[in-house]
């Protein structure tokens, strides 16, 4: 699974996710990709689950990349105990996801492997997402 390599200082502030993402708006890598229809906390578990789905349907054939990464630490006081004596330990890594962000791209496969394998990689994950693919450019 992913996490970051350094850790030390690890237990920042919540990161909200609503609004719209500021770059990643668009496909750079591959020819389709998974588009964020609403804004979450990705699970590094989550990303995990959604890129062996994808890896798994198109039979290791393709590239896949993933453009999310889980930087923001998620803490929680253990049950039962009382408020103060600081903040919770680290449970798990999330990735913060606005509307609009690619979070998956493919390559190297046909629209309808691609279309598949990125069906089954958003049923692993806890927002609405969109198919797209890439538009050629017209001129030149």
């Amino acid at each position: 699974m992913l996490i970051p390599k350094r850790t030390k200082y690890r237990k920042p502030h919540r990161l909200t996710y609503e609004g719209h993402a500021k770059g990643n708006t668009e496909l750079h890598f591959g020819e389709f990709g998974l588009k964020a229809s609403e804004g979450a906390w990705i699970t590094a578990r989550q990303i995990e689950a959604a890129r062996i789905a994808m890896t798994r349907y198109m039979k290791r054939g393709g590239k896949v990349w993933i453009n999310i990464f889980p930087h923001l630490a998620r803490t929680r006081k253990p049950l039962e105990t009382r408020m103060g004596k600081g903040k919770g330990n680290v449970e798990e890594w999330v990735a913060v996801v606005k509307t609009g962000k690619i979070m998956f791209e493919i390559g190297g496969v046909s629209e309808d492997i691609a279309r598949e394998a990125l069906r089954l990689a958003s049923h692993k994950l806890p927002i609405k997402c969109k198919f797209v693919k890439k538009e050629e450019k017209a001129g030149v």
